[in-house]
C-alpha cells in the first residue's frame, strides 16, 4: 500500500498528516502508525493525524501518539491540522472541527493559527505542582532553571511513578522576563518534545491560578519556538482559552507500507 502524507510542525512539535476523507487509511493498525512515526525506520514524527469528514463541522481530527495509540487532544497538532485543512482548501481563514475532546474553533492568517481550547473548570494544587486537563492531562511544576533541568529523567520518573500506567504529560517551568519557559515530557512519545500545545496551555493557566502571574495573555517559550496563550478567568474556572503560534508544512511525500 502506498500512502501520501504531509509533514507539518508547530514550534518543533511535528506530525504526519494524512487526508483520510475517503477513509482509506487502516486506522486500527497500531504497528503501522508507530512505524510511520519512527525517526529511523519511518517518516519521523511526534504523532500522526488524520483529517476526516464531519457531518456538521468543517472536518474531524483523529490523533495518534508516536507509539501508535489513539490519544487525547494535541494542541499543536490541532493548529497544524487547521493549516493542513487550509492547504487542502477545506477551509479558508476560519475553522470549526471535532476532536476527541469536542468542538474547537480556530483562525489562520499568514501561517499563524489561533486555536480555541476547551474550558478548564478545575486545577488541582499540590505543594510542589499543579495538575489539570486541557484536553490532555498535565502536571505543571516550577523549577529554578529549566534549561539545565534533566527533563527526560525527571519527567519519566513522574509520568510512571506518580501517575502510573495511564500517565500524564509532565511540564517543567521557569519564569522569564516576558512570561515562562517550558519543557515537556510527553506520554505516548515517552520523551521530551520541542513543544506541547496542551502543555503550554496548562502552564499558563496553572501559573495564573497559583499567582505566579496576573497576566491573561501569556508568552511561552518552548524549546521549538514561541507560543502565546490567552484566556478569561471566570467563576467556573477558565474560558475563551486560545493557543496561538506558527504552523508550517515541511514536505510532502509517499511511502510504501
Amino acid at each position: 500500500m502506498q500512502i501520501t502524507f504531509y509533514k507539518y510542525q508547530g514550534t518543533g512539535n511535528d506530525f504526519v498528516m494524512i487526508d483520510n476523507r475517503l477513509l482509506t487509511f487502516p486506522k486500527q493498525n497500531i504497528e503501522l502508525i508507530n512505524k510511520l512515526c519512527d525517526r529511523r525506520f519511518g517518516i519521523g514524527a511526534d504523532g500522526l493525524i488524520l483529517l476526516e469528514n464531519d457531518e456538521n463541522l468543517d472536518f474531524k481530527m483523529v490523533y495518534y501518539n508516536a507509539d501508535g495509540n489513539e490519544s487525547t487532544m494535541c494542541g499543536n497538532g490541532g493548529r497544524c491540522l487547521v493549516a493542513f485543512a487550509n492547504f487542502l482548501g477545506v477551509i479558508k481563514d476560519k475553522a470549526a472541527f471535532n476532536a476527541v475532546d469536542g468542538l474547537h474553533n480556530a483562525t489562520i492568517k499568514d501561517g499563524i493559527v489561533s486555536l480555541q481550547m476547551i474550558d478548564v473548570a478545575e486545577i488541582k494544587q499540590k505543594d510542589s505542582y499543579s495538575f489539570l486537563d486541557t484536553g490532555s492531562p498535565h502536571h505543571v511544576q516550577l523549577v529554578s532553571n529549566v534549561t539545565e533541568f534533566n527533563v527526560f529523567a525527571e519527567g519519566k520518573k513522574l509520568r510512571y511513578g506518580l501517575y502510573g500506567a495511564a500517565g500524564s504529560n509532565i511540564n517543567f517551568v521557569t519564569k522569564n522576563d516576558k512570561g515562562f519557559t517550558v519543557r515537556t515530557y510527553e506520554r505516548g512519545v515517552e520523551d521530551e518534545t520541542l513543544s506541547c500545545g496542551t502543555g503550554v496551555t496548562a502552564v499558563a493557566l496553572a501559573m495564573h491560578k497559583t499567582g505566579s502571574t496576573t497576566d491573561t495573555v501569556i508568552p511561552i517559550k518552548a524549546m521549538g519556538g514561541d507560543l502565546e496563550i490567552s484566556f478569561e478567568p471566570s467563576n467556573e474556572g477558565y474560558k475563551n482559552i486560545f493557543l496561538t503560534g506558527p504552523a508550517t508544512q515541511v514536505f510532502k511525500g509517499e511511502i510504501e507500507c
